[in-house]
């Protein structure tokens, strides 16, 4: 396994190859980076998996200076699983100040967008980077952030990009947390409380299917259920899969029958994310 730093050394790496399977991260790797690193062997002979933490994403009162950078500890793992990692510089990515972005669809400004400003525009400013950058024809994001897996297939396919995306589904720990990387910030009090988050949307799931159709008095109960316990509430949503708009209660065409629900959530100083999705029948 090779540990890039330049894009220049990248390029020349990968140049001859012709199956390039793609993960992007942000480092400090856990279970749920590792699957989709598997998943991209499925997908092409030769695997890269970048680790940036990209600053552009960060607004600037969130955790940037502290989000964990363990680069040593993420190429361990990532032996045996990996070709390639690709590990550069704040300075190589951005080696002068980027004033050209990305506009991202009106929907980046709902649901984590609202309370995140800025987030998704430069999250997709640096997976366009990157996969201008790599060139790959496969690559692949985790379904827990299921807003930015969206935003990133209305990217390629209005830009014109030649990678297909493939999400990956979600790990979760043994009692059905989410993993993420933020996880670690956690109190052993907050850990246990963590998994109410999945429950809920869980239990939400069960009676949409046992066919409630007043969404918002789901979403309702679920935000009031998650302050009682302490919960500062972002969102609970039931949407569309295929757009993200909201769940109408009389749903007319197929692909509106498969919803989603998401959710973001504070426990201290923790934002949680989680979602579920829901496939209705007649």
């Amino acid at each position: 396994m090779q540990v890039i730093s330049t894009i220049a050394e990248l390029r020349a790496r990968l140049n001859n190859e012709r199956a390039v399977a793609f993960v992007p991260t942000m480092g400090n790797l856990h279970e749920g980076h590792l699957n989709l690193v598997r998943l991209a062997r499925d997908h092409g002979s030769c695997v890269v998996v970048s680790i940036f933490v990209n600053p552009l994403q960060f607004g600037p009162t969130e955790d940037f200076d502290r989000y964990p950078r363990t680069l040593e500890a993420d190429c361990a793992k990532l032996q045996g699983l990996a070709d390639v990692v690709f590990a550069p510089a704040v300075d190589e990515m951005y080696p002068t100040q980027q004033t050209v972005f990305v506009e991202p669809p009106p929907v980046a400004n709902e649901l984590c967008g609202a309370s995140r400003p800025g987030h998704f525009r430069g999250m997709a400013t640096v997976v366009l980077k990157l996969l201008n950058i790599v060139q790959p024809q496969v690559a692949l994001f985790g379904k827990k952030d299921y807003q930015q897996l969206h935003i990133i297939r209305q990217l390629v396919a209005q830009l014109n990009l030649p990678a297909r995306i493939v999400g990956g589904e979600t790990v979760r720990a043994a009692d059905g947390l989410a993993l993420s990387s933020r996880n670690q910030y956690l109190s052993a009090d907050q850990r246990s409380e963590a998994v109410f988050l999945y429950r809920t949307l869980q239990e939400m799931r069960q009676a949409i299917l046992q066919g409630e159709r007043d969404f918002e008095r789901l979403q309702k109960r679920a935000v009031e259920a998650l302050a009682a316990r302490g919960w500062l509430l972002d969102y609970v949503a039931v949407r569309n899969q295929s757009d993200l708009q909201p769940a109408s209660p009389a749903q007319g065409e197929p692909a509106q029958r498969e919803l989603v629900i998401l959710a973001a959530a504070r426990l201290g100083n923790t934002r949680l994310l989680d979602n579920v999705e829901v496939c209705l029948v007649d």
